[in-house]
């Protein structure tokens, strides 16, 4: 059923979603939770374009993530930028560091491209938590109310409420790319190379050109949720490098389904709110997450919409 829905009716159910903290009854910890579920959806996509478009496993999305955290955060604290002037830095910044890692990793494949970039998040977030012009390990605390206009309308606030527009807007935008990736002729290349590589080769496709293009255009959409997450807790600190964002973010991808426009937000979502009103605590919270992650790829490796289908079939084969 899911697999089916039309993109324009994904959009739309999607673009109701605005609706959503005030008819709940505008209460703070809806406002949280919804900004919370549109930032972390954004990360997930944004590593999503890798997993499903490439079918490989970045463990190393983390850095980008964190990337626009500390864009946002040094620039907005010690220059004084403002939110559209942060944002483009933690674009430009994202895809340095895409091209990069992505040249260094171009020849490598599935497990070795894993733990080629796991092994570089690695290396991030040590250099985060020693060097001092980073913060160190204390992080960069302070980051002011994010501000944000464009002919004299906009945001300037750091309450859920003032961020929530903001996070839904990056998040229709991202979906609205995504959309257009999947019919763009990167994202059939990339998807050729990954199903079929030899014909790919043949029809005069550069698998090389597809993954390091695919890389880099993942970049900047986890960068962007960075940016907003920075100005949403003020802080930012080597935590955003935590293996808890990379199990977030690789869960909210599978356990709905891959190459599902709204997948990673209906994922995101399951897993913010059963942490924000079903909280078992902080470390079971985790343990939850991850165990919901091994489940999934060990039962229902297709996601809960393969699970869907295989219920759709006995029913009907029963009928």
């Amino acid at each position: 059923m899911m697999a089916r829905l039309s993109a324009p009716l994904a959009l739309a159910l999607a673009a109701l979603a605005y609706f959503i903290p005030a008819v709940s009854g505008g209460a703070p910890v809806v406002y949280a939770a919804c900004t919370t579920i549109a930032i972390l959806a954004v990360m997930a996509y944004g590593a999503d374009l890798i997993l499903s478009y490439l079918g490989e496993v970045s463990l190393g999305h983390t850095i980008f993530w964190a990337t626009g955290g500390y864009a946002a955060s040094m620039l907005a604290v010690n220059y004084g930028w403002n939110g559209w002037a942060t944002a483009a830095a933690a674009i430009v910044a994202a895809v340095v560091l895409a091209c990069v890692l992505g040249l260094v990793t171009l020849r490598t494949r599935e497990f070795v491209f894993s733990l080629v970039t796991y092994a570089a998040a690695v290396v991030a977030m040590e250099v985060a938590f020693n060097w001092s012009f980073l913060g160190g390990s204390d992080g960069i605390v302070g980051v002011p109310p994010l501000v944000l206009t464009i002919f004299g309308w906009g945001v300037s606030g750091a309450a859920n409420t003032d961020l929530w527009p903001i996070a839904w807007l990056l998040l229709m935008a991202t979906l609205l790319f995504i959309h257009r990736f999947r019919r763009s002729r990167l994202g059939t290349s990339a998807l050729m190379v990954q199903m079929n590589p030899d014909l790919a080769t043949a029809l005069g496709v550069d698998a090389r050109r597809v993954r390091l293009a695919v890389f880099v255009t993942s970049a900047p959409i986890s960068a962007l949720a960075g940016w907003l997450y920075a100005y949403q807790r003020a802080y930012v600190g080597p935590d955003m490098f935590e293996s808890y964002f990379l199990v977030l973010m690789l869960t909210a991808i599978v356990i709905i389904g891959r190459r599902l426009l709204l997948g990673p937000l209906i994922g995101t979502a399951l897993i913010i709110v059963q942490q924000t009103f079903f909280s078992i605590g902080g470390d079971g919270d985790k343990i939850i997450l991850g165990a919901v992650l091994a489940a999934i790829l060990l039962l229902w490796p297709k996601g809960l919409i393969g699970l869907w289908d295989v219920a759709a079939r006995r029913l009907r084969s029963s009928a």
